[in-house]
């Protein structure tokens, strides 16, 4: 590999760049947004959840049941019409995620040492939310129905019944369960797949559309140093932008890497090389930008998205979706953020990750080897 032509193709890759400003926005502007968007707009917590409460009863004891609500974090209570109508109305123009509706016999039954039952009603469209909401309301009620068994046996004169199972949990790397601690490091392997392969999937098709493609066939370059002399300056442009990344998710939103830092750094160039080979696959069998953008949106970005269990759970998937998440880079690497951001893990846990993506690296080498070969270079 001959220094100078290298250097050559470096240098004619970073006048492209500089020369076409939307590159460059896409490199460094796009991912900004992504990570003040994510970091803002995106959260898999559940809390806050509009409430509606119709109280036919009107006595202390609903009343205290609503005040304990209305206390937690989860609930806020936006309204206590006097219909149950009136609430379904909250529920049809999406004001409201749970009504909850206190017949008027709630304290008669409850002072009698019956039974008293309790309409809920929760919005379905959105399913896992609709689970979250439930388990809420679930265990308050299942702990306010212990303050009430114990207020019985009070007025019994009876012994408190200590429960035969206790379950102490105890929350490990996020101790907070802020969805945030996870969607960001996470952001980081999107942007990495924009700008490493979304970006390099147009400058070989680029040379082709241009014509420049025979000229280039005819020069002393081989095919290692084309692929390289395209690769280095987006290499450098992914890596600046995940440390921006990093330094925005440290500053806005507080998430502070656990783990090494060079093993941060190590597993991210790898992952980066990843999605520079196979940028610059697709846009050696495409040999048009128009193509080679959209199946770079399809074939790395989409995937990166969906299947490297960062949205969805894998294990969630179909037998045959949780197969096809071994072929996507994103997978491994997103392990390897939640090992290095979350739990503190080290080169011990973390290397066969690594060394996936390393053979990955080795695969897709090849891979560009063989269209440019038969190109002549």
């Amino acid at each position: 590999m001959n220094p100078i032509r290298l250097k050559a193709i470096i240098r004619k890759e970073f006048y492209h760049l500089i020369r076409d400003y939307r590159s460059l926005y896409l490199a460094f502007a796009i991912p900004l947004l992504l990570i003040i968007l994510f970091g803002y707009a995106l959260s898999l917590d559940v809390d806050h959840i509009p409430t509606v409460v119709v109280d036919y009863d009107r006595t202390e004891l609903s009343r205290d049941f609503t005040g304990k609500l209305s206390a937690s974090p989860y609930f806020d209570i936006l309204a206590s019409p006097d219909s149950s109508a009136q609430a379904t109305d909250y529920l049809d123009r999406d004001e409201a995620s749970v009504v909850i509706v206190i017949p008027p016999d709630f304290t008669k039954h409850i002072r009698a040492d019956r039974a008293a039952e309790m309409q809920i009603i929760i919005d379905g469209s959105d399913p896992i939310f609709a689970g979250a909401v439930r388990g809420y309301l679930t265990a308050f009620t299942e702990s306010y129905n212990s303050k009430l068994l114990m207020s019985f046996l009070n007025r019994q004169g009876l012994k408190t019944i200590k429960p035969p199972v206790e379950g102490r949990i105890r929350i490990w790397f996020n101790e907070d369960l802020e969805s945030r601690n996870f969607i960001l490091p996470g952001i980081i392997a999107i942007i990495i797949m924009i700008v490493g392969a979304m970006l390099t999937s147009l400058v070989i098709a680029r040379e082709y559309e241009s014509g420049t493609m025979e000229t280039i066939k005819s020069l002393p370059v081989t095919a290692g140093e084309f692929l390289l002399g395209k690769a280095i300056p987006y290499f450098f442009i992914g890596l600046a932008d995940v440390f921006i990344a990093m330094l925005l998710g440290q500053l806005l939103f507080g998430v502070v890497m656990k783990g090494s830092f060079w093993l941060m750094v190590l597993a991210t160039s790898l992952y980066l090389v990843c999605a520079l080979l196979l940028g610059l696959l697709i846009s050696s069998v495409t040999r048009s930008q128009l193509v080679a953008n959209q199946a770079a949106v399809m074939l790395t970005y989409l995937p990166s998205l969906l299947l490297s269990n960062f949205v969805f759970p894998i294990i969630n998937m179909p037998v045959v979706l949780q197969w096809v998440t071994y072929l996507v880079p994103a997978r491994y690497y997103i392990d390897i953020l939640v090992g290095v951001y979350l739990r503190n893990t080290g080169l011990n846990y973390l290397g066969p990750d690594m060394a996936v993506l390393g053979v990955m690296c080795l695969i897709l080498m090849g891979l560009n080897f063989l269209p440019l070969k038969k190109e002549g270079l």
